[in-house]
C-alpha cells in the first residue's frame, strides 16, 4: 500500500517519518531546524515550520512519490492567528512564552480553579493559548482586532497541506475554550477576553478517522508528493507520542525533552483543581491526562556547559555520584516553571558542602529533573488516575544512561525505553495510516509493534524514595520562586 508519512514540528525542528503502511518498518526520515527561541519571550514566524517541513520532504528524494497519507503532529498550545486575507498576523507565541503569566492569574480569578478545572478539565497557566490570547487583546490591540482565524501550530500545518481549517480534539484539549467531557467548544469562556463571535474564527474540530482531505496541487508540489495524498487531522505532539508507542490505559509516559511531559492514557476525563493536571483528552478517543514541566535537559545541558562536561561526559561523572548525590539537591527551576506554577522562580542548589564535587553536582541534577516530573507521577495518582501500567521513558534525554538508570532508581520499578526514537513523528505516521486503511490505532500499533524497547531495573527503591523526599522539602523551601 505504499508508504504514510508522519511529521514532527517541534519547538527545535521538523521531523519526517516514512513508514511502510503494512509493516511500520522505517523506510526514510529527516529533519529540518526551527528558528531558536527562549522564554520568557518564545516566539516563532509559522511560515518558518513550512519552510522547515519543505526542506525536510526535499531530503527524502524518490520516497515521496510512493506517499499515500500524510499527518502532523505539533508542539501544543502555541496561538497562531491570521487576518482576513489570510496571512499570519503575527509570530506565534509558543507553549514555553510565559509572558502571559499575569493574563492566566487574572482569567483564573475570573472564574476560580475548580470552575475552570469543570469547564475544559485544566486550570489555566501561560503555557495554555486562553492566556496567549488575553495577552494579544491586553497588549496588541490593533492585532487582535485583525483575527480572522485562529490556530494551533498543527491546525496551521494542516491549513497549509489542505486549505482546510480544522483541528483534533486532542490538540484543541490545551487550549482552554473547549470541553473534553462534552467535546464541544466553550465560548463562554473565550468571552472573559472579549465578548466577539468567536465560532467563525475557530478550526472545524475533526474526528479521529476523519480525514482533513486531499493535499492540494500547491502544497503537493512544494512537498514533492502526489496530489492524491491523504491528510490527518493531526493532533499535538504529546497524544501523538501516545499513539507513536502503542499505549493501553494505565501505561505512563514520561518524556524528556527541553520540557518534560508525564501522561497516562485513561478511559475517562479528568478534572484537577489544584491545576498541576492538564485533563486533555488523546488523538484516539479516549483521554490522556498530562502534567508538564518547563526544565528538563536543558537543566542538565546547561549544568555540563558550567561543569566543563559534553553530555556524555556529564552522564559518567552522574553515574559515578552515589544515589542521593551525597546530599546535594537541585531544584532547576532555571526558566521559571509550569508545574508547580513559578513563571518567575530561578534554579536552586542545596546541600552544598566544601566536599562536593563535579559528580555530586551532575548527579544532583539529574536528580532534580527525575524527582520533578515524578512528583507529576504522583499527581496523577492523586487524581485517581490508573498509573500501574509499563512505564517507558522516550524524548532526547531517554538516550542518556544517566536519565534511564536514575529513573529506574528513583522510580524504585522497573522502566521500558522504546526501540523507536522519534515517537511523535512515528504517532503521527499510525494516524496517517489509520486514516488511509481505515483499520483503528491499536490494530496499527499492534501491526508496527509499537512501544517495544529495553528494559532498565533499579537497583535499590529505598534509596529513591529518600532522594525524591528530599527534593520534596526543597521544593517546600523554595516556594516563593527565588533562591
Amino acid at each position: 500500500m505504499g508508504f504514510v508519512a508522519g511529521v514532527d514540528s517541534s519547538t527545535q525542528s521538523t521531523k519526517v517519518e516514512l513508514r511502510d503502511t503494512e509493516s511500520g518498518a522505517l523506510i526514510a526520515s529527516s529533519s529540518s531546524r526551527h528558528p531558536i527561541t527562549s522564554p520568557p519571550c518564545s516566539e516563532q514566524d509559522p511560515n518558518a515550520w513550512w519552510s522547515a517541513l519543505v526542506e525536510a520532504f526535499a531530503q527524502l528524494g524518490d520516497h515521496r512519490q510512493s506517499v499515500m497519507a500524510i499527518s502532523v503532529a505539533a508542539q501544543q498550545h502555541g496561538l497562531v492567528v491570521l487576518d482576513k486575507y489570510d496571512n499570519v498576523i503575527r509570530p506565534a507565541k509558543l507553549w514555553n512564552d510565559t509572558e502571559s503569566a499575569p493574563e492566566a492569574t487574572v482569567l483564573v480569578n475570573q472564574l476560580g480553579a475548580t470552575s475552570w478545572a469543570k469547564a475544559c478539565g485544566s486550570v489555566p497557566v501561560a503555557a495554555f493559548t486562553i492566556t496567549k490570547l488575553a495577552w494579544l487583546a491586553n497588549h496588541e490591540p490593533q492585532n487582535f482586532n485583525r483575527i480572522h482565524r485562529i490556530m494551533l501550530p498543527h491546525d496551521y500545518l494542516i491549513w497549509r497541506l489542505t486549505g482546510s481549517h480544522v483541528t483534533d480534539r486532542g490538540d484543541v484539549s490545551g487550549t482552554g475554550w473547549w470541553d473534553p467531557k462534552s467535546g464541544q467548544y466553550r465560548p463562554d469562556l473565550l468571552n472573559l477576553i472579549d465578548h466577539a463571535e468567536w465560532t467563525d474564527k475557530l478550526p472545524k474540530i475533526l474526528d479521529h478517522t476523519e480525514s482533513a482531505g486531499e493535499i492540494s496541487s500547491s502544497s503537493a508540489d512544494q512537498l514533492g508528493l502526489l496530489t492524491s495524498v491523504v491528510v490527518g487531522p493531526g493532533t499535538g505532539d504529546n497524544m501523538a507520542a501516545a499513539l507513536g508507542l502503542g499505549l493501553k490505559p494505565g501505561d505512563i509516559v514520561m518524556s524528556l525533552g527541553t520540557s518534560g511531559t508525564v501522561y497516562a492514557i485513561s478511559l475517562v476525563p479528568s478534572y484537577d483543581s489544584s491545576g498541576s493536571v492538564a485533563g486533555y483528552a488523546s488523538a484516539d478517543g479516549k483521554y490522556l491526562p498530562l502534567v508538564c514541566t518547563l526544565n528538563a535537559t536543558r537543566v542538565t545541558d546547561t549544568v555540563a556547559s558550567w561543569l566543563g562536561l559534553d553530555r556524555d561526559d556529564m552522564a559518567v561523572a552522574a553515574l559515578s555520584a552515589p544515589v542521593g548525590a551525597n546530599g546535594v539537591t537541585l531544584v532547576g527551576h532555571f526558566d521559571g516553571e509550569r508545574t508547580p506554577n513559578r513563571p518567575d522562580a530561578t534554579g536552586t542548589f542545596m546541600g552544598l558542602r566544601n566536599s562536593t564535587n563535579k559528580a555530586d553536582l551532575a548527579r544532583a541534577s539529574y536528580e532534580g529533573v527525575v524527582c520533578g516530573l515524578l512528583s507529576g507521577l504522583d499527581a496523577l495518582a492523586d487524581a485517581s488516575i490508573n498509573t500501574n501500567g509499563i512505564f517507558h521513558i522516550i524524548g532526547g534525554g531517554a538516550r542518556s544512561p544517566a536519565y534511564q538508570q536514575i529513573t529506574a532508581e528513583l522510580l524504585g520499578r522497573p522502566i521500558v525505553v522504546p526501540n523507536a526514537t522519534e515517537t511523535v513523528a512515528t504517532g503521527a505516521a499510525v494516524q496517517a495510516a489509520t486514516i488511509l486503511t481505515g483499520n483503528n490505532t491499536d490494530e496499527i500499533s499492534d501491526r508496527w509493534l509499537l512501544g517495544t524497547g529495553d528494559l532498565v531495573e533499579p537497583n535499590s527503591s529505598d534509596q529513591g524514595k529518600l532522594v525524591r523526599f528530599a527534593y520534596h522539602q526543597a521544593l517546600l523551601r523554595t516556594n516563593d520562586g527565588n533562591t
